[in-house]
């Protein structure tokens, strides 16, 4: 009988285990961005401090768990064709899972939508944390996308590879 016990024991103990760090990783540590800091910045083409664009809209998410947890939707009036006349293209961008919860972010769609040319993707700022860029893209129709980027630098950061000298120094 003690056996059957500790069974049921051990696996009652996985269980809300599993529950708990599901809830942990969806739920708790994401919260939401209030929109007071202006929160929509591309890079121009020059590389002179990142400007604002006009947004409306603005829905966002971040957590501290993670660099790469950030994450926002908005419409804006611009036209893509207007974006690339004067801001930094960004590539290789692929737009990483969001909560279920969080509706207006769908990785898939948005990938797509880049995949086929109907969104592009433009450089926010490089390193807001180091190895980490924050991207935006925007799609022909004016709903736009924010999240962040491990790039190269980060890459090998991360990996334990030589930072090389392209890399600007880690603080």
């Amino acid at each position: 009988m003690s056996g059957k016990l500790l069974g049921i024991f051990i696996i009652v103990t996985a269980l809300i285990f599993g529950a708990a760090v599901y809830y942990f990783q969806v739920f708790h540590y994401y919260e939401t961005v209030v929109d007071d800091a202006g929160e929509v910045f591309l890079t121009p083409l020059d590389g002179t401090e990142p400007r604002h664009i006009p947004y409306a809209d603005f829905e966002g998410i971040d957590a501290t768990s993670s660099p790469i947890r950030y994450r926002g939707c908005f419409t804006t009036p611009e036209t893509v064709q207007s974006l690339d006349a004067r801001f930094e293209r960004y590539e290789g961008a692929e737009p990483r899972n969001a909560p279920f919860w969080f509706g207006c972010f769908d990785s898939e769609a948005i990938g797509l939508l880049i995949e086929t040319g109907e969104a592009h993707v433009y450089a926010a700022r490089r390193n807001v944390e180091y190895g980490i860029d924050r991207v935006v893209a925007v799609a022909n129709d004016g709903r736009g996308w924010i999240w962040e980027e491990i790039n190269e630098c980060g890459d090998k950061a991360y990996d334990g590879t030589p930072l090389g000298e392209d890399c600007p120094p880690r603080d």
